[in-house]
């Protein structure tokens, strides 16, 4: 019997290559071998194990809730585990009848060493997975349906386990005999793995189907030997969690702390430095390797923490950090892991915080401001020093609570096994950075090979490259010269280099202390391939020394993707009051900016951020403290109708919620930020409603009243082209913003009625629409005019002014922002 044969009609079956790999990777040696060697701790010993805090919940009822969902976990965990089992068994029948040929693969002592005990720990499990299955579901059905009295069934007293539990324990014993043979399992799979390339074949490329929808999930052979190691390491957790979630009075209780004593007994028995764990191979010879960590908020259990987060070649590592005593090594507790293979990610940003968690991050940075101007003013003398120091402490503090509480970007992973964890960073450039590279490793479906949490855990120390999180008050290069302190402008104008059509806006971020928000993007632009904004946004800023950019694409329906980033180093001695243009290189596109800055010492925050109304105030004022020609709630508005609206039909016709409209205009008289985040998830026909209301709402109408006689008469000339001079003359005797704005609006207008084929608005039904808003009887005039010209009147001129406007096919550009003189010529950052 050829086994080689029966090995590639095995890995045919499981729709697996059976080419021959010559090839292997060389990685580096296993970084936690030595730390095995030292590590007091082993999940081999879980008395020595500081487990994770566990909520205590407050009734009976919700204690069992919870516990039938961990049962439910169980199941799910147990059935994987069986296919895992079931894979490693699968050509052990085939190695067997091999054994007897004049060419093995594995002499029949070999087989018998590497399967030794898997048969009867496969049947074991069987047994425990099917009854706990049988009890889970009979529970199930007996459950009442909707509107059934079903509080005496809900409760789930009558659902008793703990005999199973209990009966899997009395056989843990199988385990001692896997784990004193695995050490030299191992050995004969790496050697014939080297040797034999019939064996190399099989061992390299297992299959097993992983996860509710099958998915096919490739091992190594040493990959799939280690899952009963690791497997019964976890017994004494598992049965951890399922007594925590049952009550004292539950049958099961006294059952399952039974067994839980007996799972302590047998792995506190095993040899805690045990050689079995180390130096396990990933699939194709990888080695564990650290590729990245940081400190992140884990927002996973309902409440934010401030963890550090490890990133290896196969898994994501959560864990606590806990600063040494002095005289000792820092400390590093587990949290939660997630292996890399089928990982998703998505991440959603949510800059609007509810009133109290507002009134907190004032209280934080208020507190941090005062302390860092005491820090500046007691810097000098002894007495001050100690003064400083005990700030500077304090500082420390306050920061890592604004730290934990400020983030606003979640990223959230979700495993193919079920299990997801939320993350929240305050950085969209930093988010970007650990979805790249988790997003990277990701890519190749590569069987994680299960770490020993407390090993990997204690190795964190050692191998760590942040030593603290992001803490400005610890780093004595933010009070050099070199950073800015005052307020920095920067205007985003356009980008290119877009490989198709797209909306997109652009985020900019500054680094120093958070007194003040520091982080703002655009609106996002038209679909185009050159997008424009001519923007600008301004930040208060202590100890600055980077800028970052990001390019966003915004698709409707799906997530935001981030086309491209970089980061310019800020110098006090390169920046003025006088604006500097530069074009930055974000991967594929171009971004073109001008920065500019005024030092000038901080005011403390306040609890709001300061009121620029905008909605029924004369358009010259909010146009000149936006320092544009077209007002932000225009522009904004606008784009966004043209960004998703184009083809709504009855678009500016149809009204939106007025409730959803005022409330954005609520949110554009107190925070542009917030209002151009907010705009982007608004329904579209309630941001035309924002539009219109703008218009109707100005104190002065846009074509100022004093021009509507002008313009009436204008229409009474019969030569088209004639008409039009006089209408165009009229426009440019009104002022600069009034005139943009009109001009700006008209083109959208015009923009909009090229699809109403679609949505069924031609130039006459939005001249009809906006002629009222745009253009009004001054008020005086009112009562004399009333005899000679009725309402009606009134509103047919308004609206064939419009008209007449909207016909003409070359309209002149509207300029929406004022020129940003530089000193300088344009250059350009590449990064």
């Amino acid at each position: 019997m050829d086994v080689y044969q029966e090995a590639v009609g095995y890995l045919t079956s499981q729709h697996v290559p059976a080419a021959v790999q010559t090839e292997t990777e060389v990685m580096e040696e296993d970084v936690f071998q030595e730390e095995a060697d030292s590590c007091p701790l082993s999940p081999l010993h879980p008395q020595s194990v500081d487990f994770p805090d566990t909520p205590t919940l407050s009734s009976p009822e919700e204690m069992l809730e919870r516990r039938l969902t961990v049962l439910k976990c169980i199941v799910e965990s147990e059935e994987v585990y069986l296919r895992e089992l079931e894979a490693l068994l699968m050509p052990m029948k085939a190695l067997r009848a091999s054994a007897g040929t004049s060419k093995p693969v594995l002499s029949s002592q070999q087989v018998q060493t590497v399967f030794y005990q898997v048969p009867e720990i496969s049947d074991m499990h069987q047994s425990f997975f099917s009854g706990l299955k049988e009890r889970l579901n009979a529970h199930c059905r007996s459950e009442p349906g909707p509107g059934e009295d079903g509080q005496m069934s809900y409760t789930g007293f009558e659902l008793v386990v703990g005999d199973l539990f209990l009966k899997m324990v009395n056989q843990l014993g199988l385990y001692g005999g896997f784990i004193g043979n695995y050490e030299e399992a191992v050995q004969v799979v790496r050697k014939c793995t080297q040797l034999d390339p019939r064996f190399r074949t099989l061992a390299q490329s297992m299959m097993s189907n992983i996860g509710s929808d099958k998915t096919r999930t490739k091992y190594t052979f040493e990959a799939l030997l280690y899952k009963p190691l690791d497997r019964v390491t976890k017994t004494t957790l598992v049965l951890l969690d399922l007594l925590k979630t049952t009550p004292e009075t539950h049958q099961d209780f006294a059952l399952l702390q039974e067994a839980l004593r007996l799972s302590r007994s047998f792995l506190s028995g095993v040899n805690e430095s045990s050689q079995s764990k180390r130096g396990v191979t990933l699939s194709h010879g990888m080695r564990r390797k650290l590729m990245r960590d940081g400190f992140v908020v884990d927002a996973s259990e309902g409440e934010r923490h401030m963890r550090h987060l490890f990133l290896y070649t196969d898994l994501l590592l959560c864990t606590r950090f806990k600063h040494a005593t002095r005289g000792k090594q820092d400390q590093y507790r587990f949290g939660w892991f997630l292996p890399l293979a089928g990982l998703k990610l998505r991440w959603v940003s949510d800059q609007h915080r509810p009133p109290d968690a507002q009134l907190r991050l004032h209280t934080i940075r208020t507190k941090m401001h005062l302390l860092r101007q005491q820090l500046r003013q007691h810097a000098q003398g002894s007495k001050g020093l100690a003064f400083a120091a005990r700030s500077r402490k304090k500082l420390e503090q306050v920061e890592l609570m604004l730290l934990t509480h400020s983030p606003v970007y979640t990223l959230e992973l979700h495993s193919p096994s079920g299990k997801s964890h939320t993350l929240l960073l305050s950085s969209l450039y930093e988010l970007e950075e650990w979805r790249e590279a988790i997003h990277k490793l990701t890519t190749d479906n590569i069987e994680t090979v299960p770490p020993d949490l407390l090993t990997l855990t204690s190795a964190c120390v050692k191998l760590r490259m942040t030593q603290q999180p992001p803490l400005h008050s610890t780093n004595a290069a933010v009070e050099g010269e070199m950073c800015l302190c005052g307020t920095l402008s920067v205007a985003v104008h356009s980008a290119c280099g877009l490989q198709q059509p797209a909306s997109v806006y652009v985020c900019v971020e500054v680094d120093g202390y958070e007194f003040y928000d520091k982080q703002a993007t655009t609106h996002s632009s038209i679909h185009s391939l050159n997008p424009h904004w001519d923007q600008e946004l301004e930040f208060q800023v202590d100890a600055a020394q980077e800028l970052r950019l990001l390019c966003v694409s915004q698709a409707d329906g799906k997530n935001d993707t981030v086309l491209g980033k970089t980061s310019v180093k800020l110098e006090s001695k390169t920046l003025n009051e006088r604006w500097k243009r530069q074009t930055l290189h974000l991967g594929q596109v171009d971004v073109t900016v001008s920065l500019k800055f005024s030092p000038h010492p901080l005011e403390p925050p306040s609890a709001t951020a300061p009121l620029h109304p905008v909605f029924c105030i004369p358009i010259e004022i909010v146009t000149q403290q936006e320092g544009v020609m077209v007002p932000h709630v225009v522009r904004c508005c606008a784009e966004e109708v043209e960004r998703r609206g184009l083809a709504e039909v009855g678009i500016y016709r149809i009204s939106g919620s007025s409730s959803d409209i005022n409330t954005l205009k609520s949110v554009f008289n107190s925070n542009l930020r917030d209002a151009v985040t907010r705009l982007r998830r608004a329904e579209v026909n309630v941001v035309s409603g924002v539009l219109k209301l703008y218009f109707r709402e100005l104190p002065e109408p846009l074509i100022p009243a004093d021009k509507f006689q002008s313009l009436a008469r204008s229409l009474e000339i019969q030569d088209v082209d004639s008409r039009l001079v006089s209408l165009f003359s009229v426009l440019h005797s009104c002022p600069a913003p009034n005139r943009n704005t009109f001009l700006f609006v008209l083109h959208h207008l015009q923009r909009v009625s090229e699809r109403q084929d679609t949505n069924k608005m031609t130039l006459i039904n939005l001249a009809t629409i906006f002629g009222p808003s745009l253009l009004r009887l001054p008020v005086a005039e009112l009562g004399h005019i009333g005899s000679s010209m009725d309402i009606s009147v009134e509103v047919v001129l308004q609206v064939q002014v419009v008209f007449c406007y909207l016909q003409c096919n070359n309209l002149p550009e509207a300029q929406t922002s004022l020129p940003h003189d530089t000193d300088s010529e344009d250059e350009t950052t590449h990064m």
